[in-house]
């Protein structure tokens, strides 16, 4: 226990012995500066100055723009600019999808290369139909009143509308002899008139001019994008008046009839009608001769 005390002792007086500090001019051995001092004060002085140090250090580091310059750190700003560039493409990679389903459509118009839809009559009746009851169903008194009172209301109504029965009409793209009519089995999706040199080709419907072009096996050919799922596909023509891109109204002219010089048999119009994707026959909403 002795040895233990006196060590304490010395480690107590070499902690607490006071010393001096002296700067000398190394010329004229004058005293510059000096400072009485202790072990304990530099042990406490250098601590305080090293927890110091590192506390204004990590401040720096945490609350300035240096933090970005550390390897491995995101900032915020560089964050908020991944996300919308992920969105982006994510949005830039979707509309690549529909353009592509939709170059693959108009490719299907130009080629004439789709299965038609076939159905079945018996597949139609699935269950037999069951006899219905004859009922001797009478109107009461008062429903009699209120029929007799609603028809004298109808009869006098002044203000009564119209209304038409079709939403869309389809316009004639040229009046001739149809030569070859629409036959899916065969695929021919399109019906052929026969028309004169130069015989204005006019537009079915209202709508948007997707391609307008020559093409090694149908010659001039225009396609026009309508409201409601239709598409209008106009071929072997001579010339065209209309541009990709142009907008195009009812009766409008499109483009003037002729050979092509292609496989054709004489001056015709080969027109294709299309809704959602399918070829429908023209001749069955429109009158071309």
């Amino acid at each position: 226990m002795s040895e233990k005390r006196l060590k304490r002792k010395i480690i107590k007086k070499k902690l607490f012995t006071k010393n001096r500090l002296v700067i000398l001019n190394e010329d004229t051995f004058e005293e510059i500066f000096s400072l009485r001092l202790t072990l304990m004060n530099v042990f406490v002085v250098a601590t305080v100055g090293a927890l110091l140090i590192i506390f204004v250090t990590t401040f720096i580091i945490a609350f300035t723009p240096l933090r970005e310059y550390i390897p491995g750190y995101a900032s915020s700003k560089l964050k908020k600019d991944a996300t919308e560039l992920a969105l982006k493409s994510d949005s830039l990679a979707l509309a690549l999808k529909k353009n592509e389903a939709y170059i693959a459509s108009i490719k299907k118009v130009l080629t004439g290369d789709l299965d038609y839809t076939k159905f079945s009559k018996d597949s139609l009746l699935v269950e037999p139909i069951q006899p219905v009851e004859e009922t001797d169903v009478k109107a009461s008194e008062d429903e009699l009143k209120l029929r007799e009172t609603v028809n004298q209301e109808d009869k006098y109504n002044l203000f009564e509308k119209a209304k038409p029965k079709v939403s869309i009409v389809l316009f004639a793209p040229a009046k001739g002899i149809i030569t070859e009519k629409f036959n899916p089995k065969n695929k021919h999706f399109a019906v052929d008139v026969a028309l004169a040199k130069n015989t204005p080709i006019k537009a079915t419907l209202s709508g948007t001019v997707i391609f307008a072009d020559w093409t090694p096996s149908t010659g001039n050919v225009i396609i026009i994008r309508h409201n409601n799922g239709f598409i209008s596909a106009y071929k072997h023509a001579a010339s065209l008046t209309a541009s990709q891109g142009d907008t195009v109204k009812t009766g409008e002219v499109i483009a003037l009839a002729g050979s092509t010089g292609s496989e054709s048999t004489g001056i015709h119009l080969h027109f294709e009608l299309w809704k959602d994707g399918f070829p429908i026959d023209p001749s069955i909403f429109i009158k071309f001769e």
